[in-house]
């Protein structure tokens, strides 16, 4: 499992991965969101490192403040699974399992699976790759792929799914900041 220092860092590189997408991650929410994805992540993320510092005494309550924090400052449907994603992480004893359980979280709470042109189209492939073995890295491509793969799909759950087949053609923006976080996992975890 990681320390705290390392859950610490990834905090921080994905705060910063998604301060430096923050416009992006808005341009991709405007034709089928809100176009609130850049700054709600952004509002969220800054939350959380203030809010971890100074730090828990183990991961599972930095995971655990995590969540909390962007349940509290994400607007819109992101917090509440972030939110979950971070709770769920807390409870798993290896990096890989803890991965595994927040996604679970957010497949539960968003009532959405793999191809639905979420988020998960981003996690899931992260946690296949790490429930086999592969590294970090690997994970973080499998991520990308996955977000990716969001642009042709048609949105069948969140304020995308009001567009119906408008929705294809447009890469999702949570598969996009969910690819970041599973890349600043990477970076710090290298």
């Amino acid at each position: 499992m990681l320390s705290v220092d390392e859950f610490i860092s990834w905090m921080r590189e994905f705060a910063r991965s998604i301060a430096a997408e923050k416009d992006h991650l808005t341009e991709l929410d405007s034709p089928i969101g809100d176009a609130d994805h850049g700054s709600n992540m952004h509002r969220g993320m800054s939350a959380v490192v203030a809010a971890l510092d100074p730090p828990p005494n183990t991961v599972a309550e930095a995971a655990k403040l995590a969540g909390m924090k962007l349940v509290s400052t994400v607007g819109g449907a992101s917090g509440p699974l972030y939110g979950t994603f971070f709770l769920r992480f807390a409870a798993g004893a290896t990096f890989a399992q803890a991965f595994r359980a927040g996604v679970d979280g957010v497949a539960a709470r968003g009532k959405s699976a793999l191809g639905d042109k979420t988020m998960l189209d981003a996690l899931i492939p992260a946690a296949v790759a790490l429930e086999a073995g592969k590294t970090a890295a690997e994970a973080a491509q499998a991520a990308n792929d996955g977000r990716d793969a969001t642009i042709p799909l048609i949105a069948r759950k969140g304020r995308a799914s009001y567009l119906g087949e408008r929705s294809a053609g447009h890469q999702d923006p949570g598969a996009t900041s969910a690819a970041l976080l599973v890349e600043a996992a990477a970076k710090v975890l290298a």
